[in-house]
């Protein structure tokens, strides 16, 4: 068990998760403390069990939204609690058990080293994954990396990641977007801008079988067009800052070969 952290905590949206929950929810709480769960309006049963596990656990704590809101209106209902007791970063992860616990505490530690940058999690797929869905991702990170030219962001949707708190409120509370399936490649895009620096670090994901208790709330047509609708708007935002990323862009390449 880890010694409680007053700065970062592990936060986990969750949505219909199926019993899988429980199992990624006790395996983040081996690695790190404390964690939380945003219970999404849940309808599965999982929320109940998730209470009787922090019942007995002062390291654990669930949030319980009354109806469904999405990812991202989740995190930042979680955030808002979290800076009101002092927290500064948190870690999201999944749920469902796609996301690797053990990993919890060497991203932890690359946040509290750089306390400024978001850490981003750079996946590694195994045969499991989804080849759609993996090509999916290699066009929205595209897009992504234009929005940012290029400023170092690996994997624009791997929700495995540590925020800086503070920022991350600010640009949320200034939009009514990246509140649901958008909310992780908008955030770094956003917090790129702002200026947030990025660490990317290896991440193993699974692709759990409905047999392996495995829940995806993935829909083709719905989210991809949420995704063409996010980086439509975020393309205009890139039109509108170019000047300032170019010059930011310039400004560190310079800075880059001056100090090799």
């Amino acid at each position: 068990m880890q010694n409680r952290s007053h700065t970062h905590l592990v936060l986990i949206p969750s949505y219909n998760p199926g019993p899988k929950a429980l199992e990624t929810v006790s395996d983040a709480r081996q690695f790190w403390c404390p964690v939380w769960v945003v219970v999404d309006g849940s309808t599965d049963g999982t929320t109940e069990s998730l209470k009787h596990l922090a019942a007995g656990d002062s390291g654990l704590r669930v949030i319980v939204l009354a109806k469904n809101q999405g990812k991202g209106a989740a995190v930042l209902q979680g955030m808002k609690v979290a800076m009101t007791e002092g927290y500064t970063h948190i870690l999201t992860m999944d749920s469902d058990g796609q996301h690797p616990a053990a990993l919890i505490p060497s991203f932890m530690r690359a946040s509290e080293h750089e306390p400024g940058a978001m850490i981003l999690g750079n996946p590694i797929f195994d045969a499991t994954a989804p080849s759609l869905r993996v090509k999916g991702r290699q066009l929205s990170n595209g897009w992504a990396h234009l929005e940012t030219l290029w400023s170092g962001i690996g994997d624009s949707l791997f929700g495995f990641r540590v925020y800086p708190i503070d920022p991350l409120v600010r640009i949320m509370q200034k939009t009514r977007w990246m509140r649901r399936f958008d909310f992780d490649p908008e955030a770094a895009v956003r917090l790129s801008w702002a200026g947030v620096g990025t660490i990317n670090l290896p991440a193993p994901v699974r692709y759990l079988t409905p047999a392996e208790g495995g829940v995806s709330h993935f829909n083709y047509w719905r989210d991809n067009a949420l995704l063409t609708w996010m980086h439509t708007r975020l393309v205009l935002g890139f039109l509108l800052r170019f000047p300032w990323l170019l010059a930011k862009r310039l400004r560190n390449m310079r800075s880059s070969r001056q100090a090799g």
